[in-house]
């Protein structure tokens, strides 16, 4: 080996350029570390108009500290979790802005309604936690019910009633969703508690809509015969019973509500109706 002058120069050559690298990476970290590169502003912006929720206040508490290191040691993933932590923020991007500044662009989370009522649920069936009242003191906003991981699917289920309840001229205020995974849907009809809808437990993809079809082809003459209606159960295979102000059966001569079992052979829009023997209220 040591009689071998190429061999030889080789080494040399690998022993230089090694000593070169690492004299290079030891001078870019002590410049990497010099005051000049020291953070000294955080420009926060909305990923698209303007930020309605997310205050200054909250940033200075609850991100801002979290940001360690300079321009080139600080950890960008840390920086957007910390963003993401402040409430009502519901995705945060970093960059770094040279020399000295980061650029963090932030989407808010849109609030669709209460969840459990003490969670808001926003447009993408997400859960955040954030101070209710504010959210609250835009506008009347629906509530949701549910088992913890069903976010998403009461979610799609409103998008559903809103639709299929639409041409009764009726709007959904509340959806929930049972331990049992049984629905109930709440109606604005002008009552003070609103139309209740009892629909079950969904065993196939269309029993929804189906027997909301069965309410759609009956309710006009209805709600045209008892305006005061706060019930109406469709857990019936070929049927539905009613609540309403005033309904009383014709062996029950007072009380305030009463049952009606309706029966249908199908969604056509005929409708038989007779007192059911069996109550339901």
């Amino acid at each position: 080996m040591w009689n071998n002058a190429r061999l030889l120069n080789g080494a040399a050559t690998l022993i230089f350029c090694a000593a070169i690298l690492a004299f290079a990476t030891e001078g870019l970290a002590w410049c990497m570390h010099r005051p000049y590169f020291t953070l000294r502003g955080v420009r926060i912006e909305a990923e698209s108009g303007s930020l309605r929720h997310v205050s200054a206040a909250a940033i200075r508490t609850d991100a801002l500290p979290h940001i360690q290191g300079n321009f080139f040691t600080t950890n960008l993933e840390s920086v957007r979790l910390a963003f993401e932590g402040v409430a009502w923020v519901r995705h945060a991007r970093v960059r770094r802005e040279w020399p000295d500044h980061l650029l963090v662009k932030i989407e808010e989370h849109e609030a669709l309604g209460t969840w459990n009522d003490d969670r808001l649920l926003d447009t993408f069936g997400d859960v955040f936690a954030a101070n209710i009242a504010e959210a609250e003191a835009e506008g009347d906003m629906p509530r949701f019910y549910g088992p913890e991981g069903s976010e998403k699917e009461v979610r799609a289920r409103y998008a559903d009633f809103e639709g299929w309840f639409a041409p009764l001229g009726l709007k959904p205020f509340e959806v929930a969703l049972s331990p049992r995974y049984a629905w109930q849907v709440r109606l604005d009809n002008g009552t003070p508690l609103g139309l209740a809808v009892k629909l079950g437990r969904e065993s196939d993809r269309d029993m929804l809509e189906e027997r909301i079809a069965r309410m759609q082809a009956a309710y006009p003459s209805l709600a045209a015969k008892w305006p005061h209606l706060t019930l109406v159960d469709l857990r019936y295979p070929n049927g539905f019973a009613l609540r309403a102000e005033g309904l009383r059966l014709s062996d029950e001569p007072g009380g305030q509500a009463a049952a009606l079992h309706a029966q249908h052979s199908r969604p056509t829009g005929r409708t038989t109706s007779a007192p059911s023997a069996r109550q339901r209220v």
